[in-house]
């Protein structure tokens, strides 16, 4: 699905969160890498679980031609800094609900972006009938923990030992949702 593109301007910073288009497939296969690299926050190590072009042109025409999915994107300058993407279920019995995922590029950290992109998929999925958005995340990742209560979500259950992280310990997934009745 697209939305209409949304301007801010946060500590001194200007960005646009928008709908991604398939011209930015380039941009996201790269990104994607990059961020991967940069923190131990999500599933993937970089290079990890790689997405091409093509790969990335399927997955933004998919997503823009369903009304389960979002697929978003943060841009200062031309440049894209983060993404996310909401994934929805073609089953009836999960019909109501989506899946979150964000990412961006820790230069941009303390902007407000992941933040920004969650609250616009929260106010799409609010319009658009969808009850209940979960995510995931690393136990140690306190900032996002505290942004996703903040924004609503509660803590639904934890996987425990559920990844092994460079210094060769094991941590615990927390899953959250929000259900908007």
């Amino acid at each position: 699905m697209i939305i209409n593109k949304q301007e801010f301007y946060v500590n001194g910073l200007n960005y646009t969160v928008r709908s991604a288009i398939e011209k930015d497939a380039k941009d996201l296969s790269e990104l994607r890498v990059q961020i991967d690299g940069e923190t131990e926050n999500l599933d993937r190590e970089q290079g990890e679980a790689f997405i091409d072009v093509p790969g990335f042109e399927h997955i933004i025409k998919t997503d823009t031609e369903s009304k389960r999915n979002l697929f978003l994107v943060a841009v200062v300058h031309d440049r894209i800094v983060g993404f996310s993407r909401c994934q929805g279920n073609q089953l009836k019995r999960f019909s109501h609900k989506v899946e979150f995922g964000v990412c961006v590029l820790k230069e941009y950290w303390g902007y407000g972006i992941g933040k920004n992109l969650l609250q616009e998929s929260i106010s799409w999925a609010d319009s658009n009938d969808i009850k209940k958005i979960t995510l995931n995340v690393l136990e140690t990742n306190d900032n996002a923990i505290k942004l996703y209560k903040k924004l609503g979500f509660e803590i639904e259950g934890v996987l425990k030992n559920d990844k092994i992280l460079s210094d060769g310990n094991y941590y615990n997934t927390i899953i959250m949702g929000r259900f908007n009745e």
